[in-house]
């Protein structure tokens, strides 16, 4: 579906969680991350308003690392219907919907750990983007 080419640089700082994270799976892919020397798989983000859709971890890892960029694919996440939205069967609710990700995303409040699943997630393609890139602060399209 997509490719390393689809694959942007964004600011860290436009970025807008919905979910929280378990801090043990973050710790683990920090290390792996730093073992790796960068990132090698993108965030999926709501191109209109920043929201983070998949890549929690990873976006807690920028900020761990103090990073300016980070890796992202921006989609239209209202209007395309490819990517669709459900929850994990742990979750605590009983069905989400793309609105109310996004009304999330931009209230400054978020969603407890693995409460949305988007299905789209599963296709992100394989990157390699070195810390060293993602600390650097450079002009974007989103500025």
């Amino acid at each position: 579906m997509w490719d390393e080419e689809d694959v942007e640089l964004v600011p860290y700082q436009w970025l807008k969680p919905h979910e929280q994270i378990k801090p043990r799976n973050r710790d683990k892919l920090l290390e792996m991350t730093k073992r790796w020397g960068g990132f090698t798989k993108p965030l999926i983000v709501d191109k209109r308003t920043g929201g983070i859709l998949d890549g929690h971890h990873r976006y807690s890892i920028a900020g761990e690392l103090n990073l300016a960029r980070v890796p992202a694919i921006c989609v239209d996440y209202l209007e395309d219907e490819r990517i669709e939205v459900d929850v994990w069967p742990a979750s605590k609710i009983e069905s989400l919907t793309k609105q109310q990700v996004i009304e999330m995303c931009l209230s400054g409040n978020v969603f407890p750990p693995k409460t949305s699943r988007h299905t789209i997630a599963d296709h992100l393609p394989p990157i390699h983007v070195s810390l060293e890139v993602l600390e650097q602060h450079a002009p974007t399209q989103l500025d």
